[in-house]
């Protein structure tokens, strides 16, 4: 087992916390202008990051013009490196600063990477801007002019140079970067592409980017792109306060980007000195460049490119204490955005793929009529609302919607009455069919103890419920050449919460399939507020979600009408069950990796963003609580119910967190063990000391 300052650290589950500094700056004065980095650094190390970048020539000042060709301001900036360089040896992280070289008879726009004292490399800009307001190539030469891959600094001696140099730390391999300068970004193929095919998973750029209208969304944009090209996080840092205003302005833009995802911004126009930082998650990056083969194929293609790089390895010692991702915050419903606007707009999106899914599948098909059982739950709900809205697109009566209602032996008042209601609102053709005397007569084969009086209920007693409903509605569908439309949804797909061959598995068309239940919820409450029917029917659908999750087939007293058996206390809440589902198969990360990730975005419900409406359903979860249904997640997962998985009827894939359609995103053996993955959980702690 972890010890818990090993476990509740971000650095042993894939993570590193990276900084960009943007100090403030005085045209040419050199040493206010070090004083200012070395505190950014102090910043830096007291925030536990690892590395830390600072703006292109952001020792000099990037306006300083012709100013560069004067030898004071030459020298004045090595002896500004040689103070970081002092002032580095005491702490663990890795600094990148900008300043003029005079390499033999050329002066180089540069980046000097640094860690405890030692110049790990030099790195010299390769594009100079000469348009519009640039005039770089009047002050320094591009990178292509060096003539040597070594050079002595400061006292150091065989100091690699070049623009082809990749730093990998040697005591956390999958934290490897590159440094690009400014313009190089700009260009229509980056040095940074070639670099992430070679290995590098950050990406650095300083830049000292003057401000004008638009150019702050574009620098977005490039910088965006660029992350989720080349499957890397991207730091980017431009120059802020003290730059010269003599034809320019500078906002002081600095941005962290995760593979096309930001995770961190700056102030813009900010007086004075600010560091931004964040916490990127190396793992995903290689778990993605690992499953987008694409990425291996362009690396044969660039091989010539790629073996150009020089390798460097360096060893930091990383924050060894309790380091929580206060600086990235996950969302706790992966599949669900927290922005209200962007919620909507991918709610929209998913009724449109099912609801066109259907059409199609109908079209197809031929058949003009859907058979669908409908339990008064929410998966039953949303499939009838995407069957009434097909059937509308293919301006066919609802009526054709045959619609069944099957109470069992647990049915309760509730359940049966939204049922009934919603069936009758939606006006399609509405049955009630009571399933127990079909039941009694299958138990009675099977001489079931419940048929002697014994309050036996166990998994046939359940299936045999579950059975009789299924054989209704494809005998239906049968008769009435109809469709039967399944409901079972993602998540129960997952636990294996359903009946196999015989039960809610099986349909003709499994419309919910790759909808986790967190986002059924969610679709559902969307259907209501953006108005898609009618007024009564949104009455019914709010009394659907405030229903108690319940598969009810065991015999039990009712609590006010509502189900007494409860999902959630067996299979654990779907709202965790959800996000291991997604960290599961959309990353493939290490259970232990999963409960941290749980436990930062669970473990306090004041903290980060809650996707409306959940006002007064705000959980949180212990670190014991969140090992628990992890293990329960793992064994009903990965060894007890692939097998379900592996023949499940047709379903439209609706978001990029997958599905577990074995024609699809998701294949497996049916008869695969599950102790790697239970054993890892063991090695969660049972509670935070």
């Amino acid at each position: 087992m972890q010890t818990n300052r090993e476990f509740f650290n971000l650095y042993n589950h894939g993570f590193v916390r990276v900084a960009v500094g943007i100090p403030e700056v005085r045209v040419a004065d050199v040493e206010f202008n070090a004083a200012a980095t070395i505190a950014l650094m102090h910043q830096a190390v007291d925030r536990h990051a690892a590395l830390v970048l600072f703006p292109e020539l952001g020792l000099t000042a990037y306006s300083c013009d012709d100013l560069f060709h004067q030898q004071p301001l030459i020298i004045g900036a090595i002896e500004a490196l040689h103070k970081v360089l002092e002032a580095s040896k005491s702490l663990n992280l890795v600094t990148i600063i900008g300043l003029p070289l005079q390499i033999d008879s050329s002066l180089f726009n540069c980046a000097v990477i640094v860690c405890q004292g030692s110049i790990m490399g030099v790195v010299p800009k390769t594009f100079l801007p000469n348009y519009r307001e640039f005039y770089e190539l009047r002050q320094f030469a591009s990178a292509v002019a060096a003539n040597r891959n070594t050079i002595s600094l400061c006292g150091q001696s065989a100091i690699p140079f070049g623009t082809s140099l990749i730093f990998r730390a040697d005591n956390k391999p999958n934290f490897c970067f590159f440094v690009e300068i400014c313009e190089d970004l700009w260009v229509p193929i980056p040095p940074s592409s070639h670099a992430a095919l070679a290995g590098a998973t950050v990406l650095l750029n300083l830049s000292a980017s003057n401000i004008t209208t638009g150019k702050y969304d574009y620098r977005h944009s490039l910088v965006a792109n660029q992350s989720a090209r080349c499957l890397s996080a991207y730091l980017y840092t431009s120059a802020g306060t003290g730059e010269s205003t003599t034809d320019l302005a500078w906002d002081g833009h600095a941005i962290i980007y995760e593979n096309g995802a930001l995770v961190a911004e700056s102030r813009r126009f900010h007086n004075g000195s600010q560091l931004l930082s964040a916490d990127v998650d190396l793992d995903r990056l290689t778990q993605e460049r690992m499953r987008q083969n694409s990425f291996s194929q362009s690396v044969h293609f660039y091989r010539e490119n790629i073996h150009q790089f020089r390798e460097i390895l360096f060893k930091t010692d990383l924050p060894v204490k309790e380091q929580l991702l206060c600086q990235r915050l996950y969302d706790r419903f992966p599949y669900i955005p927290s922005d209200p606007k962007t919620r909507n707009d991918h709610c929209n999106e998913i009724f449109n793929i099912q609801t066109q899914s259907l059409v199609k599948r109908l079209r197809h098909t031929g058949i003009q009529k859907i058979v669908i059982g409908v339990s008064g739950g929410l998966d039953s709900a949303l499939a009838l609302m995407v069957a009434a809205r097909a059937m509308d697109t293919l301006q066919l009566p609802r009526k054709q919607i045959l619609a069944y209602t099957m109470p069992g032996f647990a049915t309760s008042d509730r359940t049966l009455a939204n049922a009934n209601a919603i069936m009758l609102a939606m006006g399609c053709t509405a049955h009630e069919i009571d399933i127990r005397p079909g039941c009694k007569k299958m138990l009675q084969v099977l001489n079931h103890p419940y048929m002697h009086g014994k309050p036996v209920y166990d998994v046939t007693f359940e299936n045999v419920q579950a059975g009789e409903r299924t054989s209704y509605l494809f005998r239906f569908a049968n008769y009435h050449n109809a469709l039967v439309l399944g409901t079972a949804d993602l998540s129960e797909l997952a636990l294996g919460w359903c009946t196999y061959g015989v039960g809610d598995q099986m349909s003709h068309y499994a419309i919910n399939a790759s909808v986790p239940k967190t986002l059924i919820k969610f679709l559902i409450r969307w259907i209501i507020d953006s108005k898609q029917f009618s007024q009564e029917i949104n009455t019914i659908l709010l009394s659907i979600l405030e229903t108690r999750i319940s598969p009810e087939l065991l015999p039990g007293e009712t609590e006010n009408g509502r189900p007494a058996q409860h999902t959630e206390a067996i299979i654990g809440p779907y709202e965790l069950q959800d996000f291991n589902l997604y960290y599961t198969t959309r990353f493939g990360y290490l259970p232990t990796k999963i409960a941290f990730l749980a436990y930062c975005s669970w473990h306090d419900r004041t903290r980060g963003n809650w996707p409306e409406p959940l006002a007064n359903s705000r959980n949180q979860y212990t670190i014991g609580e969140i090992k628990h249904w992890l293990q329960v997640f793992a064994y009903r997962f990965f060894q007890k119910n692939q097998f379900k998985r592996s023949c499940i009827p047709n379903s439209p894939k609706v978001g990029s967190g997958g599905s577990l359609s074995p024609r699809g995103d998701y294949r497996a053996p049916s008869d695969s063990e599950a102790t790697l993955w239970i054993n890892n959980v063991k090695s969660i702690p049972d509670i935070r000391s």
